[in-house]
């Protein structure tokens, strides 16, 4: 298997909702956010998969190596090897990598976020800076769009967050501010047993209202000049904000399950985006 393969089966056997997205790129940009959400998946799936901290530690250290030999001209592993052909392209820089990197650590290092502006330095990290390079993969012209992916990257790791609330009880993580658990007189321990209650379902239709004013604000700040451009994040937006809404009307039962679309109705949103240009 070549490195462009690999990335390929990497990304689309995560089944995220991005591979959607990546469907009606052009090959060259096609290639590059495939090799690049690779890379997400590969330093992400240290920190859900690998059991013992401290070997996680370790094979993020092992990351952050992996990218300053590539970026100095020694990729060793295949999606390192995929993504520096692209580097120079889509001003791609070490600082990215790095930055997702972080994010991933502090999964290691903490479960609890005791403010929003807290949250929102683990959601820069690992979906703003995100939401940074795929922008400029699908073409951006104006850097005021850059401030529009940073916006929808939080907007998107905020629905993540609530769609997962259960699966990372399970973990022993809770991503939810603590001062907004208290505000709603949430405990951290209902949580975890994951038990229902109506200050639980306020709580989360607070959120659910912060996300959708993050998707209104990212919308508001995409310059008219990139809107075309930035179709692959539309679609993303599209998608996520109707997982959103799906979450909502399921009263956030999400405690005990994953709310999710079908692969079928995320095909239909991303092409509705890419033909007729509506979210």
């Amino acid at each position: 298997m070549n490195p462009e393969q690999y990335v390929q089966q990497k990304a689309a056997a995560s089944g995220s909702s991005f591979y959607y997205a990546f469907l009606f790129l052009p090959r060259p940009r096609r290639a590059a956010i495939t090799a690049f959400y690779a890379f997400c998946r590969e330093v992400d799936d240290v920190v859900d998969e690998v059991s013992d901290p401290s070997v996680a530690r370790s094979k993020l250290a092992w990351w952050q190596s992996e990218v300053t030999k590539a970026f100095a001209g020694t990729p060793t592993h295949p999606v390192m090897q995929a993504l520096i052909p692209h580097t120079s392209a889509y001003a791609i820089e070490p600082r990215h990598l790095q930055a997702v990197i972080e994010g991933c650590q502090m999964d290691l290092e903490q479960t609890r976020y005791l403010d929003y502006p807290g949250l929102q330095r683990y959601c820069h990290l690992v979906a703003g800076v995100v939401g940074e390079v795929a922008a400029q993969i699908f073409g951006q012209t104006d850097p005021a769009t850059t401030q529009y992916a940073h916006r929808l990257g939080q907007a998107l790791q905020l629905t993540n967050i609530l769609r997962d609330v259960g699966e990372d009880a399970l973990r022993g993580r809770i991503y939810l501010p603590v001062n907004e658990l208290q505000k709603f007189d949430v405990k951290a321990h209902e949580i975890l047993k994951r038990e229902y209650s109506d200050r639980f379902t306020a709580l989360m239709r607070f959120q659910a209202e912060r996300a959708h004013q993050l998707y209104d604000e990212a919308l508001a700040l995409l310059p008219a000049a990139d809107r075309r451009a930035q179709k692959p994040g539309l679609m993303m937006a599209s998608i996520y904000r109707t997982l959103l809404r799906e979450i909502e009307r399921d009263n956030f039962q999400v405690l005990h399950q994953r709310v999710s679309l079908t692969p079928l109705r995320k095909f239909w949103l991303a092409w509705k985006v890419q033909a007729l240009g509506r979210l």
